[in-house]
Order: structure tokens, then sequence, then C-alpha cells
């Protein structure tokens, strides 16, 4: 029997999860640098979280992705930044210094507890099982 357009289900209906909350998960990246902000605290500025990501994620890390990622994230309302005073070492200018707002340490709370919940009965590393 051929199906009438007001019988069939739009996509929407026929799936199960939340698009929106998927795409609300923070990527390994943004964890990583949203983390470094944490741990720096007061001293949470660009070079020094570039650092801090490189040192943590073993790998080359490029400074516009971490500025873009930064800026990206604060769009988000997940950090705030400030203009900090110059610096004779560096020739008076200023540095943005970077805070995780309690909607970012939320979202990384969830980020966890995703990752968590998707490994949980893995054992690390995998083996295949052939």
């Amino acid at each position: 029997m051929p199906h009438r357009a007001k019988d069939v289900l739009s996509f929407p209906d026929r799936c199960n999860y939340n698009v929106v909350a998927v795409a609300e998960i923070l990527g390994s990246f943004e964890q990583a640098v949203l983390l470094a902000i944490v741990r720096l605290e007061s001293g949470a500025y660009g070079r020094a979280i570039l650092k801090d990501v490189h040192v943590r994620l073993e790998r080359d890390v490029a400074a516009g992705a971490v500025q873009a990622t930064l800026e990206r994230l604060e769009r988000k309302g997940l950090v705030r930044s400030k203009v900090g005073s110059g610096t004779p070492i560096r020739d008076g200018r200023a540095r943005r210094f970077y805070t995780v707002l309690s909607e970012g340490l939320r979202a990384l709370d969830d980020a966890r507890k995703t990752h968590e919940t998707i490994w949980r009965g893995f054992a690390r590393p995998l083996r295949g099982r052939g």
C-alpha cells in the first residue's frame, strides 16, 4: 500500500535522540583548552594556554587553532576574557586573560560523563576480536 504524504513521519519524528544535546558536547580540543584555563587559573593567557595544550596533547598545536577555539568558547558563553595591563617584557603590549565560567565547567563535566558512559564496558587498550 503506498504511503500518503501525511502518513510518512519526518526525519526528526523518526529519530530518538536530541541533536542539539549531541552538538553541544565539547570536542577533545575544546576540552583541552578549557582545562588549560582551569589549570592556569589567573595566568591563563594565549601563549600559556597554547603551551599547556601542547604538553597535554603531546603534539604540535597551532597558535591559530587555540585562538580560534578561545574565540568560539567565548561566543558560546563558556569563557570570559579581559585585557590585562601591558608588561615591559612585551614592549607594553597587554595580554588577554581567560576565565572559565560556570557554564564552561558544566560543559566540561557533561563531556567527561559522556566520555565515561560511551567507554563503559570496554577494557583499555582495545584489542581485536579476531
